[in-house]
């Protein structure tokens, strides 16, 4: 599950890039919404990780 934030977090990243140096308007948007799905895939993988070693 790790890995799916990572590649959310590069994809976030790129149309981060994209969006915010003028090239598309909406990958502005896109990228918000995929850095928080990144952030929520995160904080889930870090609670999961935390209770297999307890």
């Amino acid at each position: 599950m790790l890995r799916y934030a990572v590649i959310f977090f590069i994809v976030a990243l790129i149309a981060g890039a994209l969006g915010f140096g003028g090239v598309a308007g909406a990958a502005a948007g896109i990228a918000k919404i995929v850095f928080y799905i990144f952030l929520v895939l995160l904080l889930v993988s870090l609670v999961s990780n935390l209770l297999k070693k307890a």
